[in-house]
């Protein structure tokens, strides 16, 4: 397996569970409009808690397909798709309530990392 692709998984993953675990109700410069929490983030979007919590399982179930599809490759496509799916819709929803472009790099990065993983699965 390519380097490159399992370095984008691991960056993705450690990522992901960061946010969504350690860092959930903590501020961070990426946060969407004045968010300090996961949860004010989804309210500024207009979103609600379960919409949050739904978004974040699929999220975390996603890094971790990516992570264990290093040694069970047949995840890697399902696991990349549905992570660019969903930051596709971060993406969105930060332009939605004009988040600066630095609060969508994160989820700009790791669609691109997603993108390069769903490429080498077809090389």
């Amino acid at each position: 397996m390519d380097y490159i692709n399992i370095l984008a998984k691991v960056i993705i993953f450690i990522s992901i569970i960061n946010v969504w675990v350690f860092r959930f109700n903590k501020k961070t410069i990426y946060r969407g409009g004045n968010a300090s929490s996961m949860k004010e983030e989804f309210a500024a979007y207009g979103l609600s808690d379960t919409t949050m919590y739904i978004i974040g399982t699929l999220k975390i179930l996603s890094a971790l397909g990516l992570i264990v599809s290093i040694w069970f490759p047949i995840l890697s496509l399902p696991s990349a798709g549905l992570m660019a799916i969903l930051m596709i819709g971060a993406i969105i929803m930060h332009i939605k309530i004009n988040d600066s472009p630095k609060q969508s790099m994160p989820a700009a990065i790791f669609l691109a990392l997603s993108i390069v993983i769903i490429s080498q699965t077809f090389i």
